[in-house]
């Protein structure tokens, strides 16, 4: 006996609906989103092309993290107060910045965010509070130095514990290598 064969009564006809089980309807398609830590540096704005390149390929979005350290001058609240002001008004012009440089040369508008606290724990909350990022971008820096203190902290703790992957761009890639990776 042939286990393969069916005879035309017992075929089920995949092509015409049943109308006691619809078929699944696939959920609402949700852009990927591409981290970026927006510091002013040379390595953001590596991290950010290659971001904006993948995004655009791939019909993602890419964030634009800017996070402002905790100020401690608790005794002198005016001191802190505008210490604090004067660190949102740079990370607002950094994450403008970047924001024009991303949407000048990629065509990608980046979502802009500026968090108060520690980088480490404010990358966390935000990949927690938005399911849809799905890339954390870093470049590394070029010197004797290291990779950078932002790529050193995250990826000598298992690569930060982030529950997604982190990419790190090298950074002495120039912008046509980038550009053929991304």
């Amino acid at each position: 006996m042939n286990d393969k064969s069916t005879s035309p009564q017992t075929a089920t006809q995949w092509s015409e609906p049943m109308p006691d089980n619809p078929a699944p309807k696939a959920p609402p398609a949700r852009k990927r989103k591409f981290l970026v830590i927006a510091d002013g540096s040379e390595e953001s704005s590596k991290a950010l092309r290659f971001a904006s390149l993948r995004a655009a390929h791939t019909e993602g979005a890419v964030t634009l993290l800017a996070v402002i350290g905790p100020a401690d001058f608790q005794h002198w609240l005016g001191v802190e107060n505008l210490m604090r002001e004067e660190a949102m008004d740079e990370a607002e012009r950094v994450l403008h910045r970047l924001a024009a440089e991303a949407y000048d040369n990629f065509g990608v508008r980046p979502e802009l965010v500026v968090k108060e606290g520690k980088l480490r724990e404010k990358i966390a909350s935000l990949i927690e509070k938005d399911p849809d990022i799905a890339v954390l971008v870093l470049a590394a820096a070029t010197g004797k130095e290291g990779p950078g203190p932002l790529v050193s902290s995250i990826a000598g703790d298992a690569a930060g514990g982030f529950g997604i992957p982190v990419t790190i761009v090298p950074g002495d890639l120039t912008d046509e290598q980038i550009s053929l990776l991304a």
